[in-house]
């Protein structure tokens, strides 16, 4: 592609290609996919894009096109792959200048860059890095800038990488520019720290931004490029003085007003602080000893005294909470029970831990925690009034605490107080006495240290288990305050029915459950939503007693069901259904007579939640339970639900045979029609084939597989890359449980998964699981590979030789694709048995199989994994090319 006569086509393309009429984009986008494999054709993306005069979405467009085409055809093993010549030449162009005006294609560049660079630097690109480091250090404000913003992303592109040689490289790397980069973070936060209290915002916003990116790339280099960093000076001595900048910044932000320009940014780079401490930890829990005393004291300091008051924000609290759990919590600093047998690591560590964490600090943090940070808001209260969905759903947020306070303290005082129990059990018994006795409803204060020190009790409740006598607390002070009916005890209320179910599983009488059950009736009957949400556990336990709850069922499902009607919000409605699931599963057949207006509402229910796939799953586990309890008389509005519970009774009762009875051969006849249905029923077939293929393959296989195998072929034309991964995902069980009859059956599906990986599918899921199938067929049934590897090179009009090679260069390249322990193993056992061959493309790519193998066998993820368990066990273990012993 000539550069100055395609130029001005591809750009008239891309222009086209950014209209909002399809009539004119369509064949625009066509034209460049066209284009992406024609020689040159990047080149002119890279005129394009960094020329400046051009008009901005079109140069955002040509960015893009340059980013994915890295993703497809930058290796040398892709088809269509960019030539070595071309490859030197935008190498060279995209660090010629860094002076793009526009941020977002700034970043966009970055990225693309360190794309490239995660193949070929340094090997192929060697001047990469000396050339980011000159342009970091000139004055020009725009190019430092953008090249710090690329050596950013090129330094966290490089610290992903996970293969030893990879790993070698980085900690070469890191060790070679750590000096400057630590002086670089310095310069810069000097220079901001001046400009902010001199008053020049501008200069200073300016400063800040480069404070924050050369920090994030220290992060990187501290966290990932030292094998043991607690041995270099430099690492130790940027970590110390993370507490000393995270002082200043935080004394910068109580002078510095709400309004600033530089509040948002002072912040996120305060956070970074903790984030750089959090990750150290986490990545080198013994290299962080050293930090253990000072980032305890940073943290309570700030956290659980006054130091805190006017500079301590949520996030920032947020995380010091996560430093001092991590610290508290972390296995590496346990020492066994026997002390002799402990490393003198954990030794040390648990030391500073045990001469930190002394009487009168623990008293403190717990007191805190429950007298301060346990405490409901103002806004939450509000927020009760206004929106009792929306705090309901607040208050049951899965994984919040790693970023909300209020859970974050919770899970803070559930880990000390499990490690330091017997230290604060005292001390929350004496906040739970001085509370005996009703709380004058008056007094706002009161009632919220009652809730809070009820919720310290009910965290508690496993390691409370010999100290509270809940039984007698429940009939002689609990259950008097579920009676209190006025509307400022609410909290109270709410509470207390939550901390009983806390503690039904680990000490409650069965004969007070009846008591429990009026209470919870009469806190129903006054349709707050926050009391329902704690109605579950009393049911679902393992006491439960049936007759005992019959005489309140009818009311409460009858108040369940209203307020499933009443309420608006999807995951208020998927828990009343778990609840309503719940009864129902308890009390077998004797809630028939309650549910006829149940079953009437579920089709409206389901019409209603046509986007809300959770919700509809939730209607169905209902719906599954009425079934159970063979509830017959299903109006006809729920005809279309027929097929899915017919569905999943299928699936039930394949589960639960003993063998393949030609009765079950025989319905699944029925099976190619359901896969042409919908998509909603997918994921059950695929889990009734792989049900028929583990009962019986080779009689299921024999009479179906040409059905099934027509049928995956016309699913994998137009599915979504979940479903492909479903679909393959059968295929594999195919092979694993039937390695001589499978590959045959299914012949017609695995030249496209072959193609797959040759080309380098970009999906790292889908990737995975091609070369799961591949891997399994290589290893358990090698001259069926043979004849697919044949096939394929006709296919291609390729070398059979140039065609394993490039297809075990990819393997090799991708094995970071395969998350799945089982599945790297099969893949390291795949390759590893192609070696006996004399073949020299083999023998070529010796290095590079025997290195991802034994990378594998130093996972300690992969090491309990027995090689039957991943071959159908009818193979001989003497077929493999290593002993078992050796993995």
């Amino acid at each position: 592609m000539d550069l100055n006569s395609a130029s001005t086509v591809v750009l008239q393309v891309l222009t086209q290609a950014t209209s909002q009429d399809t009539a004119v984009l369509k064949p625009a986008e066509e034209q460049l996919k066209q284009w992406e494999i024609q020689p040159g054709f990047y080149s002119v993306l890279l005129n394009i894009f960094t020329n400046h005069t051009l008009d901005v979405n079109v140069r955002w467009l040509a960015v893009l096109y340059f980013k994915n085409g890295i993703d497809r055809y930058w290796r040398r093993v892709a088809p269509h792959s960019l030539s070595e010549e071309e490859k030197s030449t935008l190498r060279a162009g995209l660090i010629t200048n860094f002076n793009e005006p526009v941020n977002q294609i700034a970043t966009q560049i970055s990225v693309l860059i360190a794309k490239v660079a995660r193949l070929d630097c340094p090997r192929q690109w060697p001047e990469l890095i000396p050339t980011l480091l000159e342009s970091v250090k000139v004055h020009d404000d725009l190019r430092q800038h953008r090249a710090l913003l690329t050596f950013y992303h090129v330094t966290k592109t490089l610290a992903s990488k996970r293969l030893a040689a990879d790993r070698k490289l980085f900690y070469d790397l890191a060790s070679g520019i750590y000096s400057f980069a630590c002086s670089l973070w310095n310069h810069h936060t000097d220079t901001f720290l001046q400009q902010i209290f001199t008053g020049d915002e501008a200069a200073a916003t300016s400063s800040l931004e480069r404070t924050l990116l050369s920090l994030k790339v220290l992060r990187k280099l501290t966290v990932h490029g030292f094998v043991e960093p607690h041995r270099n000076v430099e690492v130790m001595g940027f970590l110390h003085a993370v507490f000393e900048r995270l002082k200043q910044f935080l004394e910068c932000s109580r002078s510095i007003g709400t309004e600033n320009v530089c509040r948002d940014r002072l912040e996120k780079t305060i956070i970074l602080f903790t984030k750089v401490l959090l990750d150290f930890l986490d990545q080198h829990p013994f290299s962080f000893t050293p930090l253990i005393q000072r980032s305890l004291e940073f943290a309570v300091s700030y956290v659980f005294t006054e130091a805190g008051e006017g500079v301590a924000f949520e996030r920032f609290i947020v995380q010091c909470m996560n430093l001092i759990k991590m610290i508290v919590k972390n296995y590496a600093y346990k020492p066994s029970k026997h002390f002799e047998d402990s490393s003198p690591e954990t030794l040390e560590a648990h030391k500073i831990k045990t001469s930190f964490f002394t009487y009168p600090t623990l008293m403190e943090i717990c007191r805190r925690l429950v007298s301060h940070y346990f405490l409901l808001t103002e806004e939450e209260l509000t927020m009760w009034e206004e929106d009792p969905e929306g705090f309901t759903v607040e208050e049951t947020g899965g994984d919040s605490w790693k970023y909300s306070l209020r859970p974050c303290t919770e899970v803070l005082f559930i880990d000390i107080f499990h490690e330091y129990n017997q230290t604060l059990t005292p001390v929350l018994l004496e906040m739970v006495h001085s509370l005996q006795g009703p709380t004058n409803v008056e007094d706002t204060n009161a009632l919220l240290i009652k809730d809070a020190v009820y919720n310290a009790v009910g965290l508690a409740a496993y390691e409370l288990f010999d100290s509270v006598d809940f039984d007698q607390w429940f009939k002689n002070q609990l259950l008097a305050e579920l009676q209190v009916s006025h509307n400022r005890y609410k909290p109270i209320r709410r509470r207390v029915i939550w901390l009983i179910g806390q503690w039904i599983s680990v000490k409650f009488k069965s004969d007070l459950r009846p008591m429990l059950y009026e209470a919870i009736r009469n806190l129903l009957q006054d349709q707050d939503l926050v009391f329902f949400f704690n109605f579950c556990s009393p049911v679902d336990d393992f006491e439960f007693r049936t007759e005992q709850f019959l005489p309140y069922l009818e009311s409460m499902f009858t108040l369940l069901f209203q307020l499933l009607q009443e309420v608006t919000e999807c995951d208020t409605k998927m828990h009343v259904l778990h609840v309503l699931s719940c009864v129902i599963e308890r009390v077998n057949i004797q809630i028939r007579p309650y549910v006829g207006c149940l079953v009437q509402y579920l089709p409206l229910l389901w019409k209603q939640s046509e986007e809300h796939n959770m919700l509809r799953c939730a209607i169905l586990t209902t719906l599954i339970h009425l079934i159970q309890v063979k509830y017959q008389n299903l109006p006809d509005t729920f005809s279309h639900l027929y097929i899915l519970c017919d569905i999943l009774c299928w699936l039930v009762t394949l589960e639960n045979s003993p063998c393949l009875t030609p009765e079950l051969l025989r319905i699944f006849q029925n099976m190619s029609a359901l896969l042409e249905l919908s998509s909603e029923n997918l994921r059950t077939c695929f889990k009734i084939i792989s049900a028929y293929i583990f009962l019986s393959s080779s009689e299921f296989l024999q009479v179906y597989s040409g059905d099934l195998c027509r049928s995956f072929c016309e699913l994998l034309k137009d599915i979504t890359t979940e479903g492909q991964v479903q679909v393959l995902k059968v295929v594999e069980n195919v092979v694993k449980v039937n390695p001589a009859l499978g590959p045959q059956m299914f012949q017609p599906l695995l030249p496209s998964v072959f193609r797959g990986i040759i080309d380098g599918e970009r999906y790292p899921v889908v990737m995975s699981t091609y070369l799961g199938v591949i891997g399994r067929v290589l290893l358990q049934n090698a001259s069926f590979f043979s004849l697919l590897l044949s096939q394929m090179a006709c296919e291609c009009g390729q070398e059979l030789d140039q065609l394993l090679g490039n297809m075990i260069e990819m393997w090799v390249d991708r094995m970071d694709n395969i998350t799945q322990p089982e599945r790297r193993k099969l893949s390291a056992l795949a390759l590893l048995s192609l070696l006996p061959s004399d073949n020299s493309v083999i023998q070529d790519k010796f290095c590079g199989i025997i290195n991802i193998s034994v990378e594998g066998l130093h996972d300690p993820a992969l090491q309990g994994i027995y090689i039957p368990d991943m071959l159908n066990i009818h193979t001989p273990l003497h077929m493999l090319t290593i002993p078992e012993d050796d993995i």
